[in-house]
C-alpha cells in the first residue's frame, strides 16, 4: 500500500480518512477545493457495508479525480467467527479491531518513511470527540479542517446540498448493535438476505445484536422479523427523509 501513497511537495504524506458519511465526504471534497495538494484518500471497510456505500465512494472518487484506497486486514464476519461473539454495547471490539488498529498500523508504516498529516472530519460543534488522535505517534500530525473552518452540522449539509451530493442511508455496517429499530426495519424490508444472515449469526454465537431493555420490541432478530412480517413497523420508519438521516454508529469515525 505504501508505494501507492504519494508524497506532497512539502515532503509529507497527506492522508484523508473517509467513512463515506456526511462529515468525511464534505471534508474531502471541500479540502480539494480550497486547500489543493497531493492528497491520499483512504477508508477502512468492514466487509458488511451495503452496496449504496460503495456507489457513493465511487462517485466521490470521480469528483476528486483520485482513487480512494481501502485499508483493512480483517472483516466483521471474520472477527465474529473467530471470537464466536457479536459486538455489543459492552464489547465494542468491532471499531477498534477493524478501523482503529488497521489505520494506526497504516500510519505507522507511512511515518517510517516520511512525516504524515492525517485529516479527520470532526466538526467545530463536536469538540468533545477525540477523533482518533494519533499525536502520541512519532511523525504523525493530526488536522481537523472543519474545526479550523468553524463548520457545524448545518454547514456540512448546506455544502453537500450545493454540490448535489447525497449521503447513503447507512455508511457503517448493515448490522450493528448501535442501530435503531427503524434501521433494522429498513434492513428487513430492503435487504432480507442480510437480515437472515444476521439471524444466522445470532443462532451460531448464542448472542444478539440488540440489547435487552432498549425498547419493548423483541430482542432476537428472528422474533423481530416475525413482528415485521405481521405488519408492525416502528414509528416514522417509512417516512424518514434519507437525506436528513443522521443516524448510524457514532463510535466509528473512519
Amino acid at each position: 500500500m505504501n508505494e501507492l501513497m504519494k508524497i506532497g511537495d512539502d515532503g509529507k504524506y497527506h492522508i484523508v480518512a473517509m467513512s463515506g458519511g456526511k462529515d468525511s465526504t464534505a471534508m474531502a471534497l471541500r479540502l480539494n477545493e480550497v486547500e489543493p495538494r497531493e492528497y491520499n484518500y483512504v477508508f477502512t471497510p468492514t466487509g458488511d457495508e451495503l452496496p449504496e456505500l460503495f456507489e457513493h465512494i465511487n462517485r466521490v472518487s470521480e469528483m476528486l479525480g483520485k482513487k480512494i484506497y481501502p485499508i483493512s486486514k480483517v472483516s466483521l464476519r471474520g472477527l465474529i467467527k473467530k471470537q464466536n461473539a457479536l459486538p455489543n454495547f459492552r464489547m465494542r471490539w468491532c471499531t477498534r479491531m477493524i478501523k482503529i488498529i488497521p489505520y494506526r498500523e497504516f500510519l505507522a508504516k507511512l511515518s517510517a518513511t516520511a512525516p504524515v498529516v492525517s485529516y479527520v472530519g470532526l466538526r467545530h460543534d463536536e469538540q468533545g470527540r477525540a477523533g482518533m488522535a494519533y499525536a502520541d505517534m512519532d511523525g504523525i500530525e493530526m488536522d481537523f479542517p472543519m474545526r479550523r473552518w468553524g463548520w457545524g452540522e448545518g454547514d456540512v449539509w448546506n455544502y453537500l446540498g450545493k454540490i448535489n451530493v447525497r449521503i447513503p442511508e447507512r455508511t457503517d455496517c448493515a448490522r450493528c448493535y448501535h442501530q435503531r429499530l427503524g434501521e433494522w426495519w429498513r434492513l428487513w424490508k430492503n435487504h432480507p438476505d442480510i437480515f437472515q444472515d444476521a439471524i444466522d449469526q445470532e443462532d451460531e454465537t448464542g448472542h444478539t445484536f440488540r440489547t435487552k431493555g432498549r425498547d419493548t420490541w423483541p430482542i432476537k432478530l428472528v422474533d423481530l422479523r416475525e413482528k415485521f412480517n405481521e405488519g408492525h413497523a416502528p414509528r416514522n420508519s417509512r417516512e424518514m427523509d434519507l437525506f436528513n438521516h443522521t443516524g448510524g454508529c457514532r463510535v466509528c469515525t473512519l
